[in-house]
């Protein structure tokens, strides 16, 4: 099924469960920028929570706030019990620190699962397994490789395919090329997470019933490509866009669900 069909299958699943419920669902979504992909993605979250009977609540703050107000604004919505969720926009101004605003979100409302002691299971990875549970992906003793080690992506992804009992390698920016390329052909799963144009191209060798998740989101002059380059010789690879973007997106409304539930 192509990722496209699967959000909308799951999208309308979770309207369903959510029509059910007597009491708004609201989230916050806290945003100290004028990025242009910060705007796209903020549009893209209001968008999809409104599609599924979610409300999204968006309050943006002049880039000159100060580090201690921004804390004291999110201490404040920690203590809301009509605020589920909580999500902060990244990137935040320079003079204010990313973790220690992403450690002052409450674990029960860290919908975004950044803190290390989130109740919520990371986005991106959530969605790359229940796209890959859809496909019926075999993970007993699958060779899974991870291309990037990011706190985001690269390790959480690892751990939940080591607990599904993949055998898990993870590769980075000192991995030396000819034990990355003996990696990939022997993979079974590739995700691909490093931020780098085409990274992956025909010059490797894959096994022709490999899958291949594509979580790149490069912007060029010629829009968005992935990291990896498109029709590699695999059973399946993910598009860039419409591919782990979605994923992500659908995760996030189904944490906000699950805040919900652990706010009753």
């Amino acid at each position: 099924m192509e990722i496209k069909d699967f959000v909308k299958k799951r999208k309308e699943e979770l309207k369903e469960e959510i029509s059910k419920i007597n009491k708004t669902i609201s989230f916050l979504i806290i945003q100290v920028n004028d990025d242009e992909a910060s705007n796209a993605y903020v549009k893209g979250k209001i968008k999809d929570a409104s599609e599924v009977g979610i409300n999204a609540i968006l309050k943006r703050y002049p880039t000159s706030i100060t580090e201690e107000e921004l804390l004291k604004e999110i201490d404040k919505t920690n203590n809301d019990q009509n605020i589920y969720g909580i999500i902060v926009q990244m990137p935040l101004p320079k003079h204010i620190d990313e973790k220690k605003v992403s450690l002052a979100i409450s674990i029960k409302k860290d919908i975004d699962g950044f803190h290390p002691m989130s109740l919520f299971t990371p986005c991106t990875p959530k969605g790359i397994i229940s796209y890959l549970d859809e496909e019926n992906f075999n993970y007993d003793s699958k060779n899974a490789l991870v291309i990037g080690r990011s706190h985001i992506v690269g390790r959480p992804i690892a751990e939940l395919l080591l607990n599904r009992n993949c055998n898990v390698t993870i590769t980075h920016s000192h991995t030396k090329s000819d034990d990355l390329r003996r990696y990939v052909k022997n993979a079974d799963l590739i995700v691909v997470a490093i931020g780098k144009t085409y990274f992956l191209d025909k010059t490797y060798e894959y096994k022709n019933d490999a899958y291949i998740i594509d979580v790149g989101i490069n912007r060029t002059g010629d829009g968005l490509k992935g990291d990896c380059k498109p029709s590699l010789p695999v059973k399946l690879q993910t598009p860039v866009p419409k591919g782990v973007g979605l994923l992500t997106r659908l995760s996030l409304i189904e944490n906000i669900l699950e805040a919900y539930k652990y706010g009753i």
